[in-house]
C-alpha cells in the first residue's frame, strides 16, 4: 500500500550506540516483517548515540518508506526512548523489539494474532534463556517478587517480547525501569 495508509503494526526499536547492529538488525527485522501478514512501520529510537548509530539509521531510511527515525538529543535511556516511539506510532497495534537484535521479530505476527483475540497485552516468555545460572536466578526471584508486589502473573516479566495496543500504552507515563511492567 501507500506509504500514506495507516500500517497495522508499530515496531518500536530503541538503540544506543548500537552502529555495528544497524545494518544486520534493521535488514533482519524488514526481511521478517516484510514476510509476515500485516502492513508495518518500523520505528528505530536514536537514544542519543554518540557513534554513528544515527547516521547509520538515516542512511539506511532514505530508501526504506517503512523506516522511521526518531533522534532524541541525548540518552534518556530504554523507557524514554519506546514512549517516544509509542508516541510516534500510527499503527494500532505496537510491538518494541529490542536494538541488539536478542528479540525475534518472527514471533511479532503470533503476538499481534493473540492480541486480536481481544487482549490489551500480549507477553512473551523466555524459555530457552542463555543467560547464566545467577543471572536466571536472580531474574525468577525479580519475577516472583514483582508478581507478589504488583498481584500481577507472568511467567516472565524481563521479556521486553510484548504486543501492547497503541492507546494503551500511550496514557502510560513511564520512569525508569517501569517499561518492564506494562
Amino acid at each position: 500500500g501507500a506509504v500514506t495508509d495507516r500500517p497495522e503494526v508499530s515496531v518500536i526499536v530503541p538503540m544506543y550506540q548500537e552502529e555495528a547492529n544497524v545494518r544486520p538488525v534493521m535488514s533482519r527485522f524488514l526481511e521478517s516483517l516484510s514476510s509476515q501478514r500485516r502492513s508495518f512501520e518500523l520505528i528505530a529510537v536514536n537514544d542519543g548515540s554518540r557513534d554513528r548509530t544515527g547516521d547509520l539509521l538515516d542512511e539506511l531510511a532514505l530508501n526504506e518508506p517503512r523506516l522511521r527515525v526518531i533522534h532524541l538529543s541525548r540518552n534518556h535511556g530504554q523507557t524514554a526512548a519506546l514512549m517516544a516511539g509509542f508516541w510516534a506510532a500510527r499503527a494500532p497495534v505496537v510491538v518494541p523489539l529490542d536494538g541488539d537484535g536478542q528479540n525475534e521479530p518472527d514471533e511479532v505476527e503470533r503476538l499481534v494474532d493473540q492480541l486480536e483475540q481481544g487482549y490489551d497485552v500480549v507477553s512473551g516468555w523466555r524459555r530457552d534463556r542463555k543467560d547464566s545460572w545467577l543471572r536466571t536466578h536472580v531474574s525468577r526471584c525479580a519475577n516472583w517478587l514483582i508478581g507478589r508486589i504488583t498481584g500481577v502473573r507472568l511467567h516472565d516479566y524481563g521479556c521486553t517480547l510484548k504486543a501492547y495496543r497503541a492507546d494503551v500504552v500511550r496514557d502510560a507515563r513511564l520512569f525508569g525501569e517501569m517499561h518492564r511492567f506494562i
